[in-house]
């Protein structure tokens, strides 16, 4: 269970909260709310019933507090904005339209946390809670210091936790120091530090700590989980009295955090942008109606030509499975499909043990796992200890099958031992281990010699690294060292991109993106922290360190800058002629190839476009082809022949894009597209267009390809969905991607 929790921000809302200081083109008050709404919307996020917040108002032009409806004195000018309670995305809307500097500066501080205190007493009564106030202020308003002991000790006795953050208040450790500050202000910070003195659990800061701390990502705290209860064996125990049966409890160590998933919504026209958020029942509660939910509908059908159209609609239930097998297709109902399915039990066992040498860093397939000794059970601690202590010495790790529970698929563990030498913590870590299946070996070429067809081994040869050029680079390898490239709190010298300071920048830029328009659907979203693109690119210091060598190796390896090829420009390559200056075509009897063959079209098309002397030529030999495209659809029985004619049209769209001729193709491909919606191609051919030329993006070939082209990207997408309608109907034309 989630723990609870009662936070109250107290917000000074006094006028002076309406100026800019020390240089800043924001007010005080929209500078401190930054922090404020990032918490908040951070409490909205996690969408947790029993994390309540609520919003006192210091310095407000009404009151409206319990105190002074009470009659007790001292409370002018302090309004409770929200009672404590879940927050949304509606309250935090209601929220920051309330959120406004006012006309006064009437109101005690020390008050507004008492009001903040009674409200968290009364709410939470004497109910577990983590309990907090949160005072945000410039102090410029006076503040009535004779109740801080009393007020600290009821702070106490009710286990408050109080944070004072200041406006431009001095903070030595985090070196600022406001200049020309009122006597007024100077002597509410001394007021306000005592006062946190005074606390058992209570802290001082200045706002722009707080927010440049903005920065830094939260990583979301995660509980255990138990995958594994249960016995780890070596040997059958039912079969051996020898066998080992340890009692151990498996959690994971590394798993991939996934980035925030969206939900599809579309906005009513009556309402701008907004939010949604989760109800009880998991279901979406569109927050206001600004949303309507959509409804996702699949509907099946099977070629019919006794049916209305051709096609007929099947239920789901009347569908089977089926795998590909070869050009065929083998059924499996559902009966019969638990064939596919490895009966498997239960089970953690040991196999055998290799040597830790034997294991290569390739083998880990990635997520991680713990294996610890069941909890109080201290003769599963002893065994578990023995068998971790063993691996350790012999240097050896252990190879085990791993099935979670009843029915999943088994794995292969390479259990690793960690007998707690420097961290005091035994354990065993367990990587899954590749199938034969999933391994990749490839032969690649030697770097350290070459190989010629004779069998010849060369040592030197210019495509080798020469000496030199290995103590070049030996040299820059080790001026980029980030072992020490980095600098700890203290100043010494340390690694430069520990894990815990290695944030996902996906992650944190999308929680980023996700809180700003929460808080501000209307506001621009701010570029990524520093922080995320901290090791996003090479330490400066240590290129200017490694300067030299750098340039060093860039004169040994004669680098040099490649100019950039031009993009949609073919230059035709002038023809290789003998050093006799002969006509070897003609020697041979052979005439220049210009016509296409069925048989052979793709190598000829290529080999008459890369000879083609002349625009003629080109568009003679792109005609040919076209009606050999024409022709396959047209003869083809069903769609047996598409397949070839679409790879014929993906030739041909990419070598006349080579050859800057991309209009030639569009004029082609917008007269086949003609003639199939209209039927001259001997039949309904609708099935080619849609399956192998809009889904194999064979359609216009657009400005993005081809510069020359006079088809932009809005225009291949508007006409290929008016096309995709008259195909398929207007139903499917919101589910179908890709360009015309």
């Amino acid at each position: 269970m989630a723990d609870k929790e009662a936070t109250v921000y107290v917000i000074d809302l006094g006028d002076s909260m309406a100026d800019c200081h020390n240089g800043r083109s924001e007010s005080d008050l929209d500078f401190g709310m930054r922090y404020v709404w990032d918490k908040i919307s951070t409490t909205v996020a996690a969408s947790r019933k029993t994390w309540t917040v609520g919003v006192v108002g210091l310095n407000t032009d009404a009151t409206d507090n319990e105190q002074d409806r009470e009659g007790l004195e001292g409370y002018d000018h302090i309004s409770v904005i929200q009672g404590i309670g879940a927050m949304s995305m509606t309250a935090l809307r209601e929220l920051r339209s309330k959120i406004k500097p006012s006309h006064t500066s009437g109101g005690d501080a020390i008050s507004a946390i008492v009001v903040a205190a009674s409200m968290i007493d009364v709410f939470t009564k004497k109910l577990k809670y983590n309990r907090r106030i949160i005072l945000v202020t410039n102090a410029e308003a006076p503040i009535d210091d004779d109740s801080l002991e009393s007020v600290a000790g009821g702070l106490n006795e009710s286990n408050i936790e109080l944070t004072v953050i200041g406006v431009d208040f001095d903070d030595a450790e985090y070196g600022f120091k406001e200049e020309d500050k009122s006597a007024v202000k100077a002597q509410n910070e001394r007021a306000l530090a005592k006062l946190v003195g005074y606390c058992d659990n209570a802290v001082l800061g200045t706002m722009a700590q707080a927010v440049e701390e903005l920065s830094i990502p939260r990583i979301k705290p995660v509980r255990p989980f138990k995958a594994y209860d249960g016995p780890l064996t070596l040997g059958d125990p039912s079969k051996y009295e020898s066998a080992v049966s340890i009692h151990v409890e498996r959690y994971f160590k590394t798993k991939r955090a996934p980035p925030p998933s969206a939900s599809t919504v579309t906005i009513k026209p009556e309402f701008g942008m907004s939010q949604m958020h989760l109800d009880d029942d998991g279901d979406v509660d569109m927050g206001g109606a600004e949303f309507s939910g959509v409804k996702q509908m699949r509907t099946y059908r099977v070629n019919d030509p006794d049916a209305p159209g051709g096609k007929r609609d099947v239920e789901f239930e009347e569908l089977a499975k089926g795998y590909q097998y070869g050009r065929t297709v083998v059924p499996f109902s559902e009966s019969d499909f638990s064939v596919t399915k490895l009966e498997t039990k239960k089970d953690f066992t040991i196999l055998g043990f290799v040597p830790s040498s034997s294991c290569e860093p390739f083998l880990n397939m990635g997520e991680t796992g713990i294996v610890v000794a069941q909890k109080q059970n201290e003769e599963a601690e002893l065994a578990l200890s023995a068998l971790i202590h063993a691996l350790h010495e012999v240097e050896s790790y252990a190879v085990a099958r791993y099935v979670q529970k009843d029915g999943a698929q088994p794995q292969m563990f390479l259990l690793k031992p960690n007998p707690g030498i420097e961290d005091d913590f035994e354990c065993l870590y367990d990587v899954p281990l590749p199938f034969a299946e999933d391994l990749r070996t490839y032969q690649f070429p030697p770097l350290d010699k070459v190989v010629t067809v004779t069998g010849a081994v060369l040592t030197e040869h210019r495509l080798l690294p020469s000496e030199y050029l290995k103590e070049a680079m030996s040299d820059f390898v080790d001026a980029m060292d980030l072992s020490e490239a980095g600098v700890d709190d203290e100043g010494r010298l340390a690694e430069y991109a520990p894990i815990d300071e290695l944030y996902n920048p996906i992650i944190h830029r999308m929680n980023q993106a996700i809180r700003a328009r929460a808080i501000d659907p209307d506001a621009p979203i701010e570029p990524p922290a520093e922080l995320l693109l901290r090791f996003s690119r090479p330490p400066k210091d240590l290129i200017n360190k490694a300067k030299r060598d750098i340039d060093a190796l860039i004169e040994t390896a004669e680098v040099k800058k490649v100019p950039e090829k031009a993009k949609g420009r073919y230059s035709k390559k002038e023809q290789v002629k003998p050093l006799s200056g002969l006509d070897i075509d003609s020697l041979l009897g052979q005439s220049r190839r210009t016509t296409i063959s069925p048989d052979n079209a793709i190598p000829e098309f290529k080999q008459i476009l890369a000879t083609a002397a002349d625009d003629a030529a080109v568009e003679s030999v792109t005609k040919q082809m076209g009606d050999i495209v024409r022709r396959l659809i047209q003869g083809s029985f069903a769609d047996l022949q598409y397949a070839q004619a679409a790879e014929n049209l993906r030739v041909m769209r990419e070598k006349l894009i080579e050859h800057d001729r991309p209009v030639l193709y569009n004029k082609f491909v917008t007269a086949l597209k003609k003639s199939i919606l209209s039927g001259e191609l001997d039949g309904d051919r609708r099935e080619m267009w849609a399956k192998y030329i809009v889904g194999g993006r064979l359609g216009l070939v657009t400005q993005d390809e081809s510069e020359i082209s006079g088809v932009t990207g809005e225009i291949a997408k508007e006409v290929s969905v008016l096309i995709m309608s008259r195909v398929f109907g207007w139903f499917l034309v919101t589910n179908w991607h890709g360009s015309f």
